[in-house]
């Protein structure tokens, strides 16, 4: 059982192959994920346009997020936050390749709507 978001990140991290994902907690209408980064980022064309809320803290490492609706991508910092509402096309424009940029992300929908990943 993870009992520290900094600690056992996955060997698939360590060797920079991919983005992980690993649910924290799980409870109607709330999951609450770790999300670990080392240099990915949407693919090209590709938006997120999820049927629910996130709300999104970088606790380590950074990355940009674009908006549909906006000119310019948000960069995140650790301890930078974003409460991207349902229905909300973004994208990652990139996280950083040098350090894992480590993500807490927190969805959630409305009463009684089970939230899946």
């Amino acid at each position: 059982m993870l009992t520290n978001l900094f600690a056992d990140y996955p060997h698939a991290v360590d060797q920079a192959e991919r983005e992980t994902f690993e649910d924290l907690l799980r409870r109607p209408s709330l999951r609450i994920e770790r999300i670990i980064s080392t240099g990915q980022s949407s693919p090209p064309g590709f938006w997120y346009c999820q049927p629910h809320g996130e709300w999104v803290v970088v606790l380590k490492g950074s990355a940009s997020l674009l908006f549909e609706n906006e000119p310019t991508a948000r960069v995140l910092h650790p301890g930078d936050f974003v409460d991207i509402p349902a229905h909300c096309r973004h994208r990652v424009e990139w996280t950083d390749s040098g350090t894992p940029t480590v993500w807490l992300a927190v969805h959630y929908g409305a009463s009684g709507e089970d939230v899946v990943g």
